[in-house]
């Protein structure tokens, strides 16, 4: 844990709150709205605009596309001010891409859109969390996000409410602009009440850094491709466990009910993630939400039978939004000076994941179609990441014996 010399005034408990309000509302815009409401929109795009299989993991995949490029533009940009501003462009394309998809049923179209609409997720899932983190160091408060990334699962419970409210009255073009007029109640607080850091005095009050041993480049090169097998299983399920669902026999054109479900479990997730960890360990609790993913991930594959499917999308829901809480707090930790950065480097290798698995789902689910040999390969996948994370237990265990 990094110590800090001179901190402000601890700000008040209100404050802290309102900060972590505004976090909250930038996701549930920019990912909740801008990314995941594509999820429970499947089905009816399907139906309605005739949106093929291979098109829509192609759309997803444009999405992520556009996510990767936001965390590299976020991963470069040093200074704390211009990821203020970079912050609140997020928040405006975030709201505009979303409706504007209900304007055309051009897919080009379409794919630019995704593009933008993940470029913005960024602001949200990047630069809020990293603003945040910031703020809470500089201001004496506990440096935990599990509050801030409740606004991942409210973000799909809103999307699936959203969606299931305007199903049976609206058409797929309607629902796309309601959403994007939904995201204007969030935009609002997203952008007041998230401070500008110009307006939070520097770290340490004279300017002074943090004392932080930098984490060994093996431990860094592994918890990379740790977040990599993440992002593969985050995608595949965020992307694609309505469709999947949607084709079970007692949930005909239901499937987007589950995307509540999902966000259900999800929304005081991360509190539980957080206490997890405290008492366990990070890396202990990583691999605990690792395991417990895989098992939701693998259980659609296995089986058609609906109380299990129903537990699949619960066990996704309590899990992916720990495993992003974890990991991005922890690395927010060790560069406590400017967290966003190094939440952006790693997690660039989250969003090379996401442009790979939902175009590899797609492809297979047109050849097959089935998203089965999609769900097993990405199991495969986060097996793979619980075994780097069995070896960064290990080299950390060893690192702390006495020489």
């Amino acid at each position: 844990m990094p110590t800090r010399q001179s901190p402000l005034p601890t700000a008040s408990n209100g404050a802290r709150l309102r900060v972590l309000f505004a976090g909250i509302c930038a996701l549930i815009l920019t990912v909740g709205l801008a990314r995941f409401a594509y999820t429970p929109m499947l089905p009816v795009m399907h139906r309605e605009a005739g949106l093929t299989n291979l098109a829509a993991g192609w759309l997803a995949t444009f999405n992520y596309a556009g996510y990767i490029t936001g965390a590299l533009i976020a991963a470069a940009v040093g200074n704390l001010r211009q990821k203020f501003v970079m912050y609140r462009i997020g928040l405006v394309l975030a709201v505009v891409t979303t409706a504007a998809l209900g304007f055309t049923d051009n897919t080009a179209v379409w794919a630019v859109l995704r593009f933008l609409s993940g470029l913005s997720s960024t602001a949200g899932l990047l630069l809020a969390s990293g603003l945040a983190l910031n703020w809470l160091i500089r201001h004496g408060h506990r440096p935990e996000l599990g509050l801030h990334f409740t606004g991942l699962g409210l973000g799909v419970v809103v999307s699936g409410l959203a969606v299931g409210a305007m199903m049976d009255r609206l058409g797929w073009a309607q629902q796309w602009m309601g959403l994007g007029l939904l995201g204007l109640v969030f935009f609002v607080p997203a952008w007041l009440w998230l401070p500008s850091p110009a307006a939070s005095g520097p770290l340490g009050g004279a300017g002074a850094k943090t004392a932080v041993v930098p984490p060994p480049r093996r431990w860094m090169a592994l918890f990379i491709a740790v977040y990599f097998c993440a992002g593969f299983g985050y995608v595949i399920s965020a992307t694609f466990i309505v469709a999947i669902l949607d084709k079970l026999p007692a949930l005909a054109d239901k499937g987007g009910w589950v995307w509540v479900i999902v966000g259900l479990a999800a929304a005081p997730s991360s509190f539980v993630w957080d206490r997890l960890a405290r008492s366990m360990g990070d890396l202990q609790a990583l691999l605990l939400a690792f395991g417990l993913q895989t098992v939701s991930i693998i259980l659609p594959a296995m089986t058609l039978n609906l109380p299990l499917n129903l537990l699949s999308a619960v066990l996704y829901g309590g899990t992916f939004v720990g495993i992003v809480s974890l990991t991005l707090t922890l690395i927010g930790r060790s560069f406590p000076d400017n967290p966003a950065k190094a939440m952006a480097r790693l997690t660039l290798s989250y969003g090379v994941a996401q442009i790979v698995a939902p175009a590899m789902a797609g492809s297979i689910a047109a050849q097959t179609g089935s998203y089965r040999g999609a769900l097993v390969i990405t199991a495969v996948v986060m097996l793979a990441g619980m075994g780097l994370l069995l070896v960064m237990l290990r080299d950390t265990a060893r690192q702390a014996q006495p020489s």
